[in-house]
C-alpha cells in the first residue's frame, strides 16, 4: 500500500522521521564518538550536546519533571525512557490526534504522564506491568497533574491484557502503542498490538539499540537476539513503514498500513 493511503500527518511525519535518521546516520559518520557507547543510548548522558539538546528542546511539565527526579533515585533508575525521547512519544501521540494508547512497560509511569498530558479528557492510556511498587511511585503525581483518570493501569502479563482486548472487540481501535518491556518477549508484544492498532496508527519500540549489542549479539544473550530478530523482522514487514531512530537507546517507530 503506497504512503499517500495513510492519514496526511502520518505521511508527513513518517517523512520527517526519515530525514532525521539519516542525520543521525550522517553525524554518525562525521562525529563517531558520539554515537553509541552508552547504556543511555546514541549520545554519552555526559556530552555536553546531549546537555545542548535538552537545554533547547525539552519542554518538560513540572509534574514529570518532579517524577523524573523521582524516578532518578531509584536504584533502578536507568530503566526509565529518556526524558527526550519520552516527549517524542508524546508529540507523535498528539501529531495522530490519538485517543487510545496502550503501554507495555510502565515502570515509574515518567512516559505514561507524558502521553496522558496531551490526551484528550476522553483519551486513555491502556498501561501494562507487572510491578505495581514501581507505578505507585507515579501514581500520586497522574493524580496531582490531573490525569489519573486517562490512564488505565492493569497489573498483570501484558500478553493477558492485550488478549483481553483483542477479546472485547477492541481490535484495531487505537491509535498508538509502546513498548517497553521483557526483550524476549518483543515479538509476540509487537504482532499483538498490530492487530490492537487501526490503519495509520503507530507502534514505538524501545530499546532497539540494546546498548549496541543486537550489533553482533552473544549466543546466550536472549534479549539482544530477540531485538536483533525483531529489528531484521521489520525492516522486512510489508504491513508496516518503519524509521528507526538514535533516540535514546534507539527507537523503531511502526507506521500501520
Amino acid at each position: 500500500m503506497p504512503l499517500l493511503s495513510v492519514p496526511k500527518e502520518v505521511a508527513v511525519g513518517t517523512a520527517m522521521l526519515g530525514v532525521a535518521f539519516a542525520g543521525g546516520m550522517l553525524a554518525g559518520k562525521l562525529y563517531p564518538s558520539l554515537v553509541f557507547g552508552s547504556p543511555s543510548g546514541m549520545i554519552r548522558k555526559n556530552n555536553p550536546l546531549r546537555q545542548y539538546i535538552l537545554d533547547h528542546s525539552l519542554r518538560e511539565h513540572p509534574i514529570l519533571k518532579k517524577l523524573r527526579l523521582l524516578t532518578a533515585d531509584h536504584p533502578s533508575g536507568r530503566m526509565m525512557v529518556s526524558c527526550e525521547q519520552a516527549q517524542l512519544m508524546a508529540n507523535l501521540v498528539k501529531l495522530i490526534k490519538a485517543k487510545k494508547v496502550i503501554e507495555i512497560g510502565v515502570f515509574t509511569g515518567y512516559n505514561a504522564l507524558n502521553m496522558a498530558l496531551v490526551l484528550p479528557d476522553n483519551g486513555r492510556v491502556i498501561a501494562c506491568d507487572i510491578n505495581e511498587d514501581y507505578a505507585k511511585i507515579g501514581k500520586p503525581l497522574w493524580k496531582e497533574a490531573g490525569v489519573e483518570h486517562k490512564i488505565d493501569l492493569r497489573i498483570k502479563p501484558a500478553i493477558q491484557t492485550l488478549d483481553e482486548l483483542v477479546a472485547n472487540g477492541e481490535a484495531e481501535t487505537f491509535d498508538f502503542a509502546f513498548i517497553d518491556a521483557d526483550k524476549e518477549s518483543y515479538n509476540e508484544y509487537y504482532e499483538k498490538c498490530l492487530r490492537l492498532i487501526k490503519k495509520g496508527g503507530i507502534i514505538a519500540i524501545d530499546n532497539v539499540f540494546w546498548n549496541g549489542k543486537v550489533l553482533k549479539p552473544r549466543k546466550d544473550d536472549l534479549a539482544a537476539q530477540s531485538i536483533h530478530h525483531l529489528n531484521e523482522k521489520l525492516l522486512r514487514d510489508a504491513r508496516v513503514n518503519i524509521s528507526m531512530l538514535p533516540v535514546g537507546d534507539g527507537v523503531t517507530l511502526a507506521f500501520k498500513l
